[in-house]
């Protein structure tokens, strides 16, 4: 009898041994995808995606802590983080708004349609507002040319954008100095 106390109990420490010292499951999510990858070293960015998608972007303690588990110096997790346009080491805004700076965006106006956004919110590209309901990006292209310039409104592509349309989208979010 005596025997399956100490069994029960030695499970429950290697479980415990096995979580985040937070308790935060999150951890434990990112555990499964690094073991599913064996934790090799060259699934760091399969990892990181994992992270961002459980977390809701990158934050030091979790770069860490894929660092610590990968067996990687966290320069090197830090870099791929930061090197990476889909990685973001701030958290986003309720909405989102991308802006294409591709050529022919650019060429078409998309710069006047970021400029204008950015006046119009007080923020910059890579920039979230004060009261964290909107995040404002750009990407390099969108593979959206034959209708540029082109915004991606929360993950919805609208095409040939002016920069009146794109401010009425965000002021229907009540985003804006004159929402």
């Amino acid at each position: 009898m005596e025997s399956t106390g100490i069994k029960t109990k030695q499970k429950a420490d290697r479980q415990a041994a096995s979580e985040h010292p937070s308790g935060d499951k999150r951890f434990k999510v990112l555990d499964i995808t690094m073991k599913r990858a064996q934790y090799r070293q060259d699934a760091l960015i399969e990892v990181l995606h994992k992270a961002q998608e459980s977390f809701g972007f990158l934050e030091e303690d979790v770069l860490l802590y894929v660092a610590r588990k990968l067996k990687l110096p966290l320069s090197r997790v830090f870099g791929v983080a930061t090197f990476y346009h889909l990685f973001s080491l701030k958290p986003s805004g309720a909405h989102s708004c991308v802006v294409c700076l591709g050529t022919a965006c650019y060429v078409k106006g998309s710069g006047a349609v970021l400029s204008a956004l950015e006046n119009h919110t007080g923020i910059h590209q890579g920039e979230t507002t004060a009261d964290g309901q909107m995040s404002l990006m750009t990407a390099r292209c969108l593979g959206a040319c034959g209708i540029a310039p082109a915004v991606v409104f929360d993950g919805t592509v609208a095409g040939k954008q002016t920069a009146e349309e794109a401010i009425d989208k965000i002021k229907q979010w009540g985003i804006g100095n004159e929402a």
